[in-house]
């Protein structure tokens, strides 16, 4: 088989569609990872160039899921060189306007799969990377991570924990030749992002960033893709701001 094995979760739309399509016309097979968009991850499959690729279903939530998941796309896919771990759900949950119920539930949700998931998602890959001899695993985090989400902080809080996994594990892998690394990115024009963008404080959005704009899911993916890239082997235990300078630290 040509290219690498690669696995996305949370590819059926947005940054992950993205990534997943970069990947492919780089000459990799991708196993798109989705948890209800059935029809979606079938449609991106069909329309990815080059071949080989497969869909995998996961609750991510699920820690059973996630691994077999993990092992199905590497079984699938005859091996595994890359995990992006990009999935990730923001509910809004403003500390002053919720009710303890749904902060607790929030919380318990946005943790689970924003991070726990990633967490588990690279265990579970883990075996298989050191299978081929290494590899890498790219986490798609947030600037939120950094500048706070004041009506979503368990968000902020996950993408935070995302990009300290993130560092733990590449000073934890590196000597088994498996690099990590993260993306940040700030706002991207995707249908999460819509409602947002199209709505009356949209150009307020756009306006954080002095190029006027949020970014394309395809400037995410770039990222992702030199992350999991030869190239950037020195560069594991790095975060990449993608926000336009929009967030400075």
């Amino acid at each position: 088989m040509t290219g690498r094995a690669v696995l996305v979760t949370g590819a059926a739309r947005g940054i992950g569609r993205a990534v997943a399509t970069a990947f492919a016309q780089a000459g990799d097979r991708v196993a798109v990872h989705y948890g209800s968009s059935a029809d979606a991850a079938a449609a991106l499959v069909a329309e990815l160039p080059g071949s080989g690729h497969v869909r995998v279903q996961a609750e991510l939530a699920d820690p059973a899921q996630v691994q077999r998941c993990v092992d199905e796309a590497a079984d699938l896919l005859g091996g595994l060189d890359v995990l992006v771990n990009n999935a990730g759900v923001f509910v809004a949950h403003p500390p002053l306007e919720s009710t303890y119920e749904q902060w607790q539930a929030a919380w318990s949700t946005t943790l689970a799969v924003n991070l726990v998931a990633a967490a588990n998602a690279t265990f579970c890959a883990v075996p298989h990377l050191l299978a081929r001899g290494g590899g890498a695993v790219v986490n798609v985090s947030s600037r939120g991570a950094f500048r706070g989400e004041p009506a979503c902080p368990a968000y902020g809080a996950s993408k935070a924990g995302m990009n300290a996994m993130g560092q733990s594990l590449a000073v934890a892998l590196a000597p088994h030749g498996i690099r990590v690394g993260t993306v940040a990115p700030g706002f991207v024009q995707t249908e999460m992002a819509r409602e947002v963008l199209d709505g009356p404080g949209g150009d307020a959005v756009r306006a954080q960033s002095p190029l006027g704009r949020v970014a394309e899911p395809h400037e995410v993916a770039a990222a992702v893709l030199w992350l999991a890239s030869p190239e950037a082997a020195f560069s594991t235990g790095t975060i990449i701001d993608v926000n336009g300078a929009s967030y400075l630290r």
